[in-house]
């Protein structure tokens, strides 16, 4: 029998954290004299705030939670966020129907950063707050927040935090699941606090800053402007946020681990080392692309390339120039860069630099058994051997990743959507990377996009986020119990 109080009691504590930004947000508002945001969030956080309140009154504490429940208690908090963060757009209305509040929350939480809105600074600064917001929420973790207030002592604590992080992020990592838990938060704040003023000397305002430090630290990309970074024309702007962009794509341990020691002697670990070079070589190819295929001058062709291969390999999905006017080549290197996309240990969706490199190595290694078969040949990462269980495991989510984006771009051509947009629409919200091709480029949105199409975008989003194998083990685990 699945231990339902305990699981309710978790999903409570998830939701008392969303209500948390919900007041932040209701802050902002009192502060812009009560824009037209401030009844929407005061009724989403009573209406959160209660429903997470039940479970902690009205349940006593529970015996602790297998692993089993421990995917389903990562499962519904995620989607128990969705549902009531949509409750601010809902109330709002403008632009915010049913499908597409559902469809900016979803967007939000799991950091993918696309947007159905036409007209981004319409909404309050409150609204824009709490769009932001579900990015911070959702960048560390809805089940991360809630491992922050479990007990060290907890063994519960010590299964989620091993179940919510990547099973390669967890490698690189050498504390206790306490200790992994404050390495991330401590990392990732830091980081938030250092590029807010960051960009508030280079010229934002600090709401803008704040918001773009939220997006960018989260690696999510929802902007306060509807032309996103570019509105700004500053090459002083587009660096800072660059750099961030790169370092919040890379395994936090290695972030936390140069600062502790201070030494960059972390950075000079192989995977950190091929996701660099991997940047660079993906932003000259498409310097090169802009100067030759799209005729642009050099300096602004190898700013706005560099700028947007960052972006979508972090997959933050910030615009600083329209990708639509672009060559086919550029845009064919960005979707590869959404594609692979940055480390594991980040706030990063898509196949991730780790998986790329292992499966790199594992492929030239089997090349070199079968021109010497007798030889012994091992997967190395620096110094260390990958074991024949994580090459294998790494295999089987590629294909599964290609699968279920393949059945994603089926259907979503079956809504009518142009081939193009389908593909990269797919691969967009599968990497939680954002914008993709033609009218759902960087300067683009998704408001035109069929319902439908919406929400596979939507389930894409949620599978990518949480890396699919969870949601697998709780079908699974619904199925079986039927059967």
């Amino acid at each position: 029998m699945m231990n339902v109080k305990a699981i309710s009691l978790d999903i409570g504590k998830a939701l008392q954290i969303n209500a948390l930004f919900m007041l932040l947000s209701l802050g902002v508002s009192v502060a812009c004299d009560f824009d037209s945001g401030f009844t929407p969030l005061l009724l989403s956080f009573l209406i959160t705030s209660i429903a997470g309140s039940f479970p902690l009154i009205f349940v006593k504490d529970s015996q602790q939670e297998t692993t089993q429940e421990g995917f389903v208690t990562i499962v519904l908090s995620w989607l128990l966020s969705f549902i009531f963060g949509m409750l601010p757009y809902v109330l709002w209305g403008g632009e915010f129907t049913l499908m597409n509040a559902w469809f900016e929350s979803v967007s939000g939480y799991t950091t993918t950063g696309s947007t159905i809105l036409t007209d981004i600074e319409a909404l309050p600064k409150s609204l824009l707050m709490w769009r932001s917001s579900t990015h911070y929420i959702g960048g560390l973790g809805v089940v991360v927040f809630l491992l922050l207030i479990l007990p060290d002592t907890s063994t519960f604590k010590f299964k989620l935090s091993h179940l919510e992080l990547s099973s390669i992020a967890k490698e690189g990592y050498r504390y206790k699941s306490g200790k992994t838990v404050r390495v991330i938060t401590l990392t990732y704040i830091g980081l938030t606090i250092a590029e807010f003023f960051c960009l508030w000397a280079a010229g934002m305002t600090p709401f803008d800053a704040i918001n773009h430090a939220f997006s960018t630290i989260a690696t999510g990309g929802f902007s306060t402007k509807n032309t996103s970074i570019l509105f700004y024309d500053s090459n002083a702007i587009n660096i800072i946020i660059m750099i961030f962009m790169a370092l919040a794509a890379m395994h936090f341990g290695v972030i936390y681990a140069s600062i502790a020691t201070r030494s960059f002697k972390p950075f000079r670990h192989p995977i950190t080392r091929y996701y660099f070079l991997v940047i660079l070589v993906l932003s000259i190819l498409t310097t090169l692309s802009l100067t030759i295929q799209g005729g642009q001058r050099l300096p602004e062709a190898l700013m706005s390339g560099s700028f947007q291969v960052v972006s979508f390999i972090s997959t933050t999905g910030f615009g600083q120039a329209d990708n639509s006017l672009w060559p086919i080549m550029a845009n064919a290197i960005l979707l590869f860069a959404g594609f692979h996309c940055g480390c594991s240990g980040s706030t990063t969706g898509g196949i991730k630099a780790d998986r790329m490199y292992i499966s790199f190595k594992a492929i030239a290694g089997d090349f070199r058994k079968r021109l010497s078969p007798s030889a012994v040949f091992r997967t190395r990462v620096g110094d260390a051997c990958v074991a024949e269980d994580t090459v294998s495991s790494i295999f089987l989510f590629i294909v599964l990743y290609i699968i279920v984006m393949f059945l994603s771009f089926v259907a979503v051509l079956l809504c009518g959507v142009d081939i193009a947009e389908a593909f990269s629409g797919t691969l967009a919200s599968l990497g939680n990377v954002g914008p993709g091709l033609g009218t759902l480029g960087t300067m683009g949105n998704y408001a035109s996009q069929p319902e439908f199409a919406k929400f596979i975008y939507t389930m894409d989003m949620f599978l990518g986020r949480l890396e699919i194998f969870p949601i697998l083990v709780v079908m699974s685990l619904i199925f079986n119990k039927k059967a």
